[in-house]
């Protein structure tokens, strides 16, 4: 398998959220190969807005996480369940990407991690993520599907570390998944 190049994206933008660290440990997860690097943040974004992007362009924020995008192999979002749904900075986010010229995300390979303290574990913000990712053109993978319900249960916010094997067998199975998927497929090199 060539080595590849993969970004991450939290939907949090809270420091110790719960999937902030999975998103941390997402690199030593990774199989031989896979290198998991954090995507630039969305946090300095401002609210989408058609005037600003035609009057002042796109601002250095939007363009940084958009060059990442293009020019890693896969993107994993790890995130929470807001309201039924996306969280707004991370739907934010993807407005504002999804106006770009040459799409960042058409034919980029996506994996999606949830993780939420209800027993569905951020299912319904995956749904809602899915259904941006085919208006973006980008080729989610459907399995296998990690979603940490109960997160409290699994994940120790005071040392940063996943405390189910469990949950730290199915993230291993769905990163190994994921480097296969990219190579089957992304972009041909």
């Amino acid at each position: 398998m060539p080595d590849l190049s993969v970004i991450s994206i939290c939907g949090s933008l809270r420091k110790g959220s719960y999937n902030r660290i999975v998103m941390n440990l997402l690199p030593g997860y990774a199989p031989a190969g896979l290198k998991i690097t954090e995507a630039p943040s969305f946090a300095d974004f401002p609210i989408y807005n058609a005037d600003i992007q035609n009057s002042t362009g796109f601002p250095a924020p939007v363009q940084r996480l958009a060059e990442a995008v293009r020019a890693a192999d896969g993107v994993i979002f790890v995130s929470p369940e807001y309201n039924f749904s996306i969280p707004g900075g991370l739907k934010n986010a993807l407005d504002w990407v999804s106006r770009m010229p040459n799409q960042p995300f058409a034919g980029k390979p996506i994996a999606l991690i949830s993780a939420a303290a209800g027993i569905l574990g951020g299912g319904r913000m995956q749904y809602d993520l899915r259904r941006c990712m085919i208006f973006l053109d980008a080729i989610t993978m459907n399995k296998p599907e990690i979603f940490i319900g109960n997160a409290p249960a699994r994940i120790d916010d005071k040392t940063g570390q996943i405390k189910d094997e469990q949950t730290i067998g199915f993230i291993k199975q769905q990163l190994e998944a994921f480097a296969k998927f990219i190579v089957e497929h992304g972009p041909k090199r």
